[in-house]
């Protein structure tokens, strides 16, 4: 890109994109997932391959994405999200389904102290629990139960708890 040559690189570090669970599906606030030491994301690109008669090498197109964020956390007290989720663990219940904001604090939105995220509902997908000698964990997944909705997160707690307004 042109002009950006003085421009200084700056390596996204993990902590600069954080989650936020809503502890309802209609949760209008979210509280920031703490004691995480896994919550990466893996896309599960679903694709459409064939290969023409006429032609040496296949094709492939992406038409579609079943998107899970695995999750590994240290089960702590008095921590909202960690109860949610533990719950479902430990009743074995089904169909539970609750919004995770991703904030990313490398992107400012427009109005000072708001950052650019992405909203999605998930479906809780637990694995197994009991994990760990020193700490109690519980591990799973979260997966895709719906759209993409890209918008603002704004905070009045310095990010303990952020709001979300769709673009």
């Amino acid at each position: 890109m042109a002009g950006n040559e003085n421009v200084e690189e700056k390596i996204y570090n993990r902590a600069d994109i954080v989650n936020f669970m809503g502890l309802t599906k209609d949760a209008s606030t979210f509280k920031r997932m703490t004691g995480f030491t896994d919550n990466g994301k893996t896309l599960n690109s679903e694709t459409y391959e064939r290969r023409y008669v006429d032609e040496k090498s296949s094709r492939k197109d992406v038409t579609g994405y079943s998107t899970e964020i695995a999750y590994t956390f240290d089960r702590y007290t008095n921590n909202d999200v960690h109860d949610v989720v533990a719950d479902v663990h430990d009743l074995e219940k089904t169909g539970v389904v609750v919004p995770i904001v991703a904030v990313n604090f490398n992107e400012a939105g427009e109005t000072n102290g708001t950052y650019k995220a992405r909203k999605r509902n998930y479906a809780i997908i637990p694995d197994s629990d009991g994990d760990g000698t020193d700490a109690y964990q519980y591990s799973g997944t979260f997966g895709s139960n719906g759209e993409i909705v890209e918008g603002i997160a704004s905070t009045t707690d310095d990010w303990k708890t952020c709001t979300f307004t769709p673009n």
